[in-house]
């Protein structure tokens, strides 16, 4: 019994080897594909097509007696992976500085971070060599960019379980960086110490702020344990390595796990099994972007106190049908008590429709900048 269900194991792992094997096959043809409709000027989408290669999926799906559905899924994610190279190929091919082989990108954190595991998988694709490079603190990250340190930096700036994050915010406001790309990543929080020792005989915890905020549900039942705030979720994944002590555990993804050779006792932490992390692309030039690439921009705005002054510019957009994706107020620097908001609306800067309704939002407000217009993610950012 175990033999045979060790060669259909085997089976498994070489029909799994095919498939990686064919989906890299595919991926050099998209990249094919990519420079052929920028030597030609062609769409990145044709909605036409897409739907004729889906119809064609759920037909071989059917003939070979596979789920339709899951078949159907699956191209969707492999389609939307497509469009997602397409359109960055594009935006590099449009913008010199991203013409470069080699690119530097800054993140808070240490190797195997969830922000270092976000520049990779944005930039990865793009460039023959990615250098990630940690740094203690947002704001580090940040200036090691404005000092031509690197060429980026990747900074977290919302997650769907924690809310906002408002040092993201703040480095934003000070207005020397521009936001050029996003990248939306699933998080997985993992329980992670030296050896697979039962939960109940861990008695400390550690990890990032967020991480410890995200899985609060979790920690509240671990009556025993202490929970302590730690610099970043890969770097208390690395002290739980280097303590070596069985009792202590460390909140961090797999991939950490992975690097510093920790078990898993427990996957899935998080309060929201789907958790996931906004990050923002930052650099010291604002990029542009084709008006064919669905675009977000994202806006600082302040605003008198006269009476209803916030609606009436945010009336500007709904009279322009442009639809707003997310609303933040901040306090204002060095003045108690008033607020700057911050805006992400669906449009390109370049489309001239866009740029009408922004030059009328300009006369309503006291004052407006715009932080950036950037590619929207395709896709879900699962990992």
């Amino acid at each position: 019994m175990s033999d045979k269900l060790d060669k259909i194991r085997k089976l498994l792992d070489e029909t799994d080897r095919t498939i990686i094997k064919a989906l890299a096959k595919r991926q050099q043809l998209v990249r094919d594909v990519s420079s052929f409709k920028i030597d030609e000027a062609k769409n990145i989408r044709d909605y036409e097509r897409e739907e004729q290669l889906l119809d064609k999926i759920t037909d071989l799906a059917r003939e070979a007696g596979l789920d339709r559905y899951f078949a159907e899924q699956l191209f969707k994610d492999i389609i939307d992976h497509s469009v997602r190279f397409q359109t960055h190929t594009l935006v590099d091919h449009q913008n010199v500085k991203n013409n470069a082989e080699y690119v530097r990108v800054a993140y808070q954190g240490t190797e195997g971070a969830y922000s270092d595991q976000a520049a990779m998988r944005h930039f990865e694709e793009r460039y023959t060599e990615v250098h990630s490079v940690g740094y203690d603190t947002f704001r580090q990250a940040a200036q090691a960019v404005e000092e031509g340190e690197v060429d980026y930096a990747i900074l977290p700036i919302e997650n769907t379980t924690a809310g906002s994050i408002n040092d993201t915010y703040d480095i934003l406001g000070d207005g020397r960086l521009h936001i050029v790309g996003e990248e939306a990543l699933r998080i997985i929080h993992c329980l992670l110490a030296i050896d697979n020792v039962p939960i109940d005989k861990i008695r400390r915890i550690l990890s990032h702020p967020q991480a410890i905020a995200q899985c609060s549900n979790f920690l509240a039942k671990q009556h025993r344990c202490k929970v302590e705030s730690y610099i970043d979720t890969a770097m208390s994944a690395k002290k739980v390595l280097e303590d070596g002590d069985l009792s202590q555990a460390a909140i961090a993804g797999a991939h950490a796990a992975e690097i510093y050779d920790l078990a898993i006792l427990k996957r899935d932490l998080a309060n929201q099994s789907e958790n996931f992390t906004r990050f923002v692309v930052v650099s010291t030039d604002p990029v542009e972007v084709d008006p064919q690439i669905p675009c977000k921009t994202s806006l600082l705005m302040v605003t008198s106190h006269d009476k209803g002054a916030l609606i009436s510019c945010l009336n500007v957009l709904g009279e322009h049908d442009i639809r707003m994706t997310k609303l933040e107020s901040r306090p204002k620097p060095n003045e108690p008590w008033k607020y700057q908001f911050y805006l992400d609306i669906e449009g390109n800067i370049a489309h001239p429709d866009t740029r009408v309704a922004l030059e009328e939002l300009e006369r309503k407000a006291s004052s407006l900048k715009i932080l950036g217009s950037y590619p929207a993610q395709v896709g879900n950012g699962d990992e």
